[in-house]
């Protein structure tokens, strides 16, 4: 495996939440200015990242990434992406995910949705009214969560027991940083709450985790 030539920085993990039901996992998470959403298997759990408390849940289909555009919710859920209004969790519309049920995670910018394709380590931006792929950006590992913030596209990984958000350049795909995980916690849905957080999907743990996102002075 080619390794970016970043060095990765320890992850600085400031809370974690558990205990919210589903089966269990945690596959894709999302947040709508005021509540993180996640994706449980069997509902959609909204809860208070102050508190922690759980505040609504959504019975649906939720198997991977979640993403907020300010108005409705969209989950994927096996081969499609289900636009969901989140006052009643009625499924308003569906399209194709472009990774045919291989997809991951789901974020909302510029007008798309970006969608990662796990195993092919890329992210596509799509069209969400067709589902048609308007580009694919390139990455050099298996891609989980997928978000947008302050004009940054950063992505998880979950490869070989190795996790790590990284930053990169949305148009070449280079690695321009790397937050790497403490051993045995993976990244599966991710989602930044616009300032200095990331929400961290952690797979089969059940959990959320609150990643602090660096500082661009601290950047190298």
């Amino acid at each position: 495996m080619r390794t970016p030539g970043v060095a990765a920085r320890p992850a600085q993990i400031v809370r974690e939440y558990g205990d919210l039901g589903g089966d269990g996992r945690v596959h894709g998470v999302s947040h709508d200015g005021t509540h993180v959403w996640a994706a449980t298997g069997t509902q959609l759990v909204a809860f208070d990242p102050a508190s922690g408390s759980i505040e609504r849940t959504l019975p649906c289909a939720s198997d991977a990434g979640t993403a907020f555009d300010g108005k409705h919710l969209y989950q994927i859920a096996e081969s499609r992406i289900d636009k969901i209004d989140p006052a009643s969790g009625k499924v308003l519309s569906s399209i194709p995910a472009p990774g045919q049920g291989n997809d991951s995670g789901l974020a909302w910018a510029e007008g798309s949705l970006w969608v990662g394709h796990y195993r092919e380590r890329k992210i596509h931006q799509i069209d969400p009214e067709s589902g048609a792929i308007r580009r694919t950006i390139e990455s050099n590992r298996f891609v989980t969560g997928v978000t947008w913030v302050e004009g940054e596209l950063w992505h998880g990984t979950w490869e070989a027991e190795e996790s790590e958000l990284r930053r990169i350049d949305p148009d070449s795909g280079e690695v321009l940083e790397r937050l790497a995980m403490p051993d045995g916690q993976g990244v599966s849905g991710l989602e930044s709450d616009g300032a200095d957080l990331f929400y961290c999907g952690g797979g089969a743990s059940g959990k959320v985790r609150a990643v602090r996102r660096p500082a661009k002075e601290q950047r190298s």
